[in-house]
């Protein structure tokens, strides 16, 4: 397969994705983050490896992107920003603790915890199971009164079954997925600007 044959076959599984991936679950997610906006409730993000920086990504453009001028702001914040503190919480209670930590002194009821994992929560590698750390917060927010967004891919993984709102990208590649969760956090964050402003 050469370059353009290549290029060809990776657009046009984006273009597949994009007509398959579900405009419901991505309407509800935006509706649980107008709901954040219009009672003043934080919204937090996470993420690991590549999607740790789409969860920096996207609590910069719930922050900035969505801002009315002369309405309130939304408020958020990545968890996976601060590196002192994380390598601090890996060290002393381990990664599958590094969000759930971070939460209990700041989640309050009413926030909105959005996590982001190519697999879901799905399959392993060396050192165990996937994104545990963020099935653990998920269900943290949940029990104290929050709401829980997934950006998923593959099959959804544990996360599609346990978050309020999944986003499912249905795509078997790694690179897909991610490529598509920026997307949508463009999506989602454009669309809560236009919401703000009617709203």
């Amino acid at each position: 397969m050469d370059n353009r044959d290549f290029i060809e076959s990776y657009l046009s599984e984006l273009k597949r994705i994009a007509a398959v991936v579900s405009v419901a679950d991505i309407d509800a997610a935006i509706g649980l983050l107008f709901e954040a906006w219009r009672n003043d409730s934080q919204v937090f993000t996470c993420g690991n490896g590549g999607s740790a920086s789409t969860a920096t990504h996207f609590a910069c453009d719930l922050a900035k992107t969505t801002i009315v001028p002369g309405k309130k702001r939304l408020r958020a914040e990545c968890l996976n920003d601060n590196i002192p503190l994380m390598l601090a919480l890996v060290n002393d209670e381990g990664f599958e603790n590094l969000y759930y930590e971070q939460l209990q002194s700041k989640f309050r009821p009413g926030d909105v915890l959005i996590c982001i994992s190519v697999h879901g929560g799905a399959g392993a590698d060396r050192a165990g199971l996937w994104s545990q750390n963020l099935l653990k917060a998920m269900r943290y927010a949940r029990e104290k009164g929050g709401k829980t967004i997934g950006l998923s891919g593959f099959d959804g993984g544990p996360m599609k079954e346990l978050a309020d709102v999944c986003i499912v990208v249905p795509a078997c590649s790694t690179p897909q997925v991610e490529s598509f969760h920026l997307a949508l956090e463009h999506l989602i964050c454009s669309c809560l600007k236009h919401r703000i402003e009617e709203g």
